[in-house]
């Protein structure tokens, strides 16, 4: 039923908005499973090796730099666009 409600309400003018915001939404999921593997991987990696924690952190944060531009990348392009 609430498929149907939908169509009509769009059919009547009820629904408006952007497909950039569903675009973004999609966009969002890259850098949240990258974070998620970064991060994963850089605490398993300081477990296997406590002695490099300092050289897998500093890389850990410069990744993190990279996928959270990536992020503010395409929020802005969903407005942009």
């Amino acid at each position: 039923m609430g498929l149907l409600a939908a169509v009509l309400a769009q059919a009547n003018g009820g629904v408006t908005g952007s497909l950039n915001v569903i675009g973004y939404g999609l966009g969002a999921l890259g850098p949240g499973i990258g974070l998620g593997f970064l991060i994963g991987k850089a605490l398993e990696g300081i477990a296997r090796q406590p002695e490099a924690a300092a050289q897998v952190r500093t890389t850990m944060f410069i990744g993190l730099g990279f996928v959270e531009a990536l992020a503010l990348f395409g929020f802005v392009l969903a407005f942009v666009a």
